[in-house]
């Protein structure tokens, strides 16, 4: 952090010195993500005069690290023939990212200029579906065919190696473009240069489907442990190459998505701090709405005891502990059964297993949580046995309750299609408190003859 810092103030102080050649000389020895970094921590202005002093070759790595609102802002404030210089230097899928989400008007003008295969590939690449593997991947990558020998293998890689997203790993096609193989860099250099790459290569090869969701090509990378994996259309042509650095990003995405999800927010693409007021609202309201309208049936349910618990006044002291504990259970639930899912642990055939599982859990937590609320009535609240019973007894219902709708919901939302995110804390919370008076009042009335 303290590097960070003086980084920061020496570029500041040579940019406020007006010693643009030093400063463009200390830019270059530091790493890209680093400049990257220190861009972001400075004023709109000094950002756009830092960026411009930047080597025209060093200017596109530093671009792709920065986040779309830089980009844009420095996009747009580039003439025509630095902007085509940033697009025509990116790696193919940071340029349609960057495009995706531009004015149409500024779009136009970029792919005008750009260089033909520039505007080929990124052309390519937006017309696959959003969050697919086609739209994610690059299509900057070694391709070789499988009647080269090594040596004609390694002169390939010379030429085309610089604009390539990585070179650790080859690409192996037949005349038809399909992929039958693949081969390292590093077996190449150990071959002899007259071996033929057909009779060397590697023919098992693990692909991916352009049309795959990014999800699960980010579960293909966990599960094979690449650093990067071939994208292939429905005839086995390959299309492109992602790398695990696209696959981070997936992550941290679909991990944010989820948790904005399981909190009842409509997912934003935003960062929170880019997010305004209004839009924060609209993202937030739907579900607060839904939600508010699903908890009136908790009132009618007390509603509709009115008489009962004018009766036994003190049983209303206890709701609130009731319905929290058993949205907690729930939540509990199904938090561990959504990250099971996520992680292809639990499958809809595995329901018995997980609610069995669950049932004992929860009689555990329950008996537990009971017999340490039973002595709390008794001695320090000077309940009745049969009031501290009928708690006590309503305690472990709703814990036994709440933990099978927290395990269902999410595996029967993902088996209809829909995100089991969906099914968490607030979702379930609302159905388990509604379940939970119901199961209090009827024990209440059993126990003590109330009508």
């Amino acid at each position: 952090m303290m590097e960070e810092i003086k980084e920061l103030e020496e570029v500041l102080e040579l940019l406020n010195t007006k010693q643009y050649t030093k400063l463009r000389q200390y830019l270059a020895e530091l790493n890209d993500a680093d400049i990257a970094g220190l861009l972001e921590e400075l004023e709109e202005e000094e950002m756009l005069k830092v960026f411009r002093i930047l080597p025209k070759d060093l200017a596109a790595d530093v671009f792709s690290y920065l986040d779309m609102d830089n980009q844009q802002k420095i996009i747009t404030s580039l003439s025509d023939k630095e902007a085509t210089n940033i697009i025509n230097n990116l790696m193919a899928d940071d340029a349609a990212d960057l495009l995706e989400e531009m004015p149409a008007n500024i779009v136009k003008k970029l792919l005008t200029n750009a260089s033909p295969d520039v505007r080929r590939d990124i052309n390519h690449l937006l017309r696959y579906p959003e969050d697919s593997a086609g739209s994610i991947m690059t299509v900057e990558y070694v391709d070789l065919k499988e009647n080269l020998t090594v040596n004609q293998a390694i002169e390939r890689i010379r030429k085309v190696g610089l604009d390539s997203e990585t070179i650790n790993i080859c690409y192996v096609l037949d005349a038809q473009r399909r992929l039958v193989g693949t081969v390292a860099l590093r077996y190449l250099l150990l071959m002899d240069g007259d071996e033929i790459i057909g009779d060397i290569m590697h023919e098992n090869v693990i692909s991916i489907n352009t049309l795959m969701d990014q999800e699960e090509v980010a579960r293909q990378f966990k599960k094979y442990d690449f650093t990067a994996m071939p994208v292939v259309d429905n005839e086995n042509r390959l299309v492109g190459i992602i790398t695990v650095d696209d696959i981070v990003d997936i992550i941290e995405e679909e991990t944010t998505e989820d948790m904005e999800k399981m909190a009842a927010i409509v997912p934003s693409d935003k960062p929170y701090m880019k997010t305004g007021v209004f839009e924060t609202f609209k993202k937030r309201i739907p579900w607060l709405l839904l939600l508010m309208v699903s908890a009136t049936f908790t009132g009618a349910i007390i509603s509709s005891f009115e008489d009962a618990l004018s009766v036994c006044a003190v049983l209303v002291a206890y709701i609130p502990m009731l319905m929290d504990t058993g949205g907690n259970a729930g939540s509990q639930a199904s938090v561990t059964v959504i990250r099971g899912l996520s992680l292809n642990e639990i499958e809809y055939r595995d329901v018995p297993k997980v609610v069995f599982k669950e049932i004992r859990v929860a009689l555990i937590c329950g008996i537990t949580l009971s017999a340490a609320n039973f002595v709390k009535l008794l001695l320090l609240d000077k309940v009745g046995v049969l009031v501290a019973a009928s708690v006590c007894l309503t305690l472990v219902a709703a814990v036994v309750i709440a933990m099978i709708i927290g395990c269902l919901l999410p595996i029967l939302a993902k088996r209809l299609g829909f995100d089991p995110a969906v099914m968490a804390s607030p979702f379930i919370t609302t159905i388990v408190d509604a379940m939970s008076l119901l199961v209090y009042f009827r024990v209440a009335s059993a126990i003590l003859g109330l009508s």
